[in-house]
């Protein structure tokens, strides 16, 4: 009973019955995209990535950029087929059945949730340094921060994580359009910092190359590959697009092809600066951990000396610019900064929110969480719940360590959706994909290979919270999903020619699996 599988025509019947409006099409979903994956990751954790790896994140990127990749393809299949919400929660409910659906669905909140409370820290700190830099107002330290650096609580953060969680209460059209404008300002400020940064990028910066060796690179590339995450809530907006089938895949593809671009020359920007990429180190020469109180105490003494390296900034860009000399250009970036990062918060709450209303309409949780607003067309419900655990995260967690446990969650997710698209193509070979991976058997293990890599270059911490989080999980689902599930009681919507479903073989192969497999 436990391995129960949710059949893919019994999803998109589902889903056609009790649907969300389709409102956005190829270049909203590539803003999305692009909205979610530019943002605290390069803003923020490029100095996190130089405190790991020195001039070596430059490979960090790619390395976390390839891993990316190739989980970008095996989402476009598995997305184009499956054009519903839910992500990579519904993908392993159609394949590998309800307990491992609801482990990725749970982990998804890892993901969205906690990244969303990451991105909301990291444009607090953007905010305090516009107050500081354009009106000279400085913020009680007590009010800016968490305990972790001996504060009470980090208000900006709050307030910045209830201000977007009401505008997507209010409808997802009106939030595709705020993000549009986001957007804009974001890919404006990383191209305004290439053009004046790569000119005066000085190559003796660059050696040592990989002062804390491989095991820093891939280090930092478990820190940035936060930097990546995001474009897998394109998926999630599956339901709400316009002829998903083609534009899903074109938004995926998109907005991780753009944002890989702009993250390799703003990276070797930022090394070749003034500032370099070095590691801080204690006075004694020792390298100091990221998020560590030693590297705040080091980052202080070395700001009392008018001496602060990029691993120490949390404007980590606007700093490099007014290190190079263009004071007023790097103020501006920052001002950018603090303008565009709502716009990631606003997109991982908009991917977990989705999540949740798929899960609720399928029974795992309460049906009235998936509730839809009769004036606006939003799951207000469940879209206020999450914001609210979103705001108390962000007020009280540094950004590196809700990065980290975030990324955790996201190569689950990535690990399961490989694993997913490998057994469908055994398992239903002839059933129709608008997307195919190419290359499947060889990009798919990859996919698989690089997430547990870069899952156990992550921080301890964060390695733990995965095992420990799933076993919550669980719990909550045999006291509540286990009885409540739609498919567990027989309620199974089956597909008999839904309009956006994908068509089926006709006739099947002799000897060949039925589409949907036996309940289908």
């Amino acid at each position: 009973m436990s391995w129960r599988i949710k059949p893919l025509d019994a999803i998109l019947a589902t889903a056609e019955k009790k649907s969300l409006t389709r409102t956005l099409g190829a270049w909203q979903l590539t803003l999305l995209g692009v909205g979610a994956i530019i943002g605290t990751g390069i803003f923020v954790l490029t100095s996190e990535a130089a405190q790991f790896a020195g001039p070596g994140m430059l490979l960090s990127f790619v390395l976390a950029g390839l891993v990316c990749g190739v989980a970008a393809l095996c989402y476009s299949e598995i997305a184009s087929m499956v054009p519903v919400s839910g992500s990579a929660y519904t993908y392993t409910y159609a394949v590998m059945g309800e307990v491992l659906a609801w482990m990725v669905g749970w982990a998804l909140v890892l993901e969205y949730a906690v990244a969303a409370s990451a991105v909301s820290v990291g444009w607090s700190g953007y905010f305090v340094g516009q107050l500081k830099g354009w009106f000279g107002i400085e913020l009680p330290m007590a009010l800016v921060s968490g305990p972790y650096a001996g504060g009470i609580m980090n208000l900006p953060a709050v307030a910045i994580a209830l201000l977007v969680t009401g505008l997507l209460i209010v409808g997802t059209t009106e939030s595709a359009r705020v993000n549009a404008v986001l957007v804009a300002i974001k890919v404006a400020a990383l191209t305004a910092f290439v053009v004046l940064a790569l000119p005066v990028m000085k190559m003796d910066n660059f050696a040592p190359f990989a002062p804390m060796g491989f095991a820093g690179i891939s280090a930092a590339a478990a820190s940035i590959f936060f930097a990546y995450v995001g474009f897998d809530a394109v998926s999630t907006a599956a339901e709400e697009t316009v002829n998903p089938q083609r534009n899903v895949p074109l938004g995926l593809l998109g907005s991780l092809g753009i944002c890989t671009v702009f993250y390799m020359l703003v990276a070797a920007g930022a090394i070749g600066s003034p500032l370099g990429a070095q590691p801080v180190t204690d006075a004694l020469g020792n390298w100091l951990s990221p998020g560590s109180p030693e590297l705040f105490a080091r980052c202080g003494e070395l700001a009392g000396l008018g001496k602060e390296p990029l691993a120490c900034s949390k404007e980590a860009l606007a700093h490099v610019l007014r290190e190079v000399g263009y004071l007023n250009f790097g103020n501006l970036i920052g001002l950018a900064a603090f303008l565009a990062l709502p716009s990631v918060i606003l997109v991982m709450l908009f991917g977990q929110t989705r999540i949740f209303f798929v899960m609720s309409r399928d029974g795992l949780l309460p049906e009235k969480l998936s509730t839809i607003h009769p004036k606006w067309k939003t799951p207000h419900i469940i879209t206020a719940i999450t914001g609210v655990a979103v705001t108390f995260a962000a007020a009280f967690l540094p950004v590196g360590e809700l990065a980290a446990i975030a990324n955790a969650g996201t190569l689950f997710a990535f690990f399961m959706v490989a694993i997913s698209v490998l057994i469908l193509r055994r398992t239903q070979p002839d059933r129709h994909r608008p997307f195919r991976t190419p290359a499947v058997w060889l990009v798919a293990p990859l996919a698989i290979v690089g997430c547990v890599y870069l899952y156990v270059s992550l921080p301890v911490k964060a390695i733990l919270v995965l095992p420990i989080w799933g076993a919550i999980g669980l719990v909550f689902y045999f006291l509540y999903g286990y009885r409540k599930s739609h498919v567990g009681r027989g309620i199974i919507d089956v597909h008999e020619g839904d309009p956006d479903a994908p068509p089926l073989p006709v006739p099947p192969m002799p000897g060949a699996p039925t589409p949907g497999g036996k309940d289908a």
